[in-house]
């Protein structure tokens, strides 16, 4: 940060979920008051790619490319979202386990501050391996911000 409570750099982490779409609008507001780039990111999950490779009956690329498809969405939204306040937005999208892609993300683009939304789209997996965020927040080294869907 460059100075104490000024944020500069905000990611935001997205699964197209309605609570990852709060944290998105959210970091938009949060980048108005303190004219911060934002930063959105969609990470292709491995495990989840795996699972509908399997079970859907589609190629792993057939699945790749829905995934993608369904990240482009979410981030064109978000982007717009912060184009209607002027802001910078940087859009990503990367493949691996959500939360080491977050991480390493964060790191790379010397990030500030991440907003994440408090669950995501993984369902009762989620109680087996811990959510995203809880990783998130063990691991980042900057603070985080779960949000909640208002």
């Amino acid at each position: 940060m460059s100075e104490i409570g000024t944020f500069r750099r905000i990611l935001t982490p997205t699964d197209g979920s309605d609570d990852a779409m709060a944290a998105g609008r959210l970091a938009i507001s949060l980048a108005r008051v303190h004219h911060a780039r934002c930063y959105f990111l969609y990470v292709v999950d491995k495990l989840v790619l795996s699972e509908l490779t399997r079970f859907s009956g589609k190629s792993e690329e057939e699945a790749r490319r829905d995934l993608e498809e369904t990240g482009r969405r979410a981030l064109a939204y978000l982007e717009r979202q912060a184009a209607m306040w002027n802001l910078q937005a940087e859009t990503l999208i990367r493949e691996g386990t959500p939360h080491i892609e977050i991480i390493s993300v964060a790191k790379m683009m010397r990030i500030d501050l991440i907003v994440i939304g408090q669950v995501g789209l993984r369902g009762p997996r989620r109680l087996l391996i811990g959510s995203v965020a809880e990783r998130v927040i063990e691991y980042a080294e900057c603070p985080v911000l779960v949000a909640k869907r208002q």
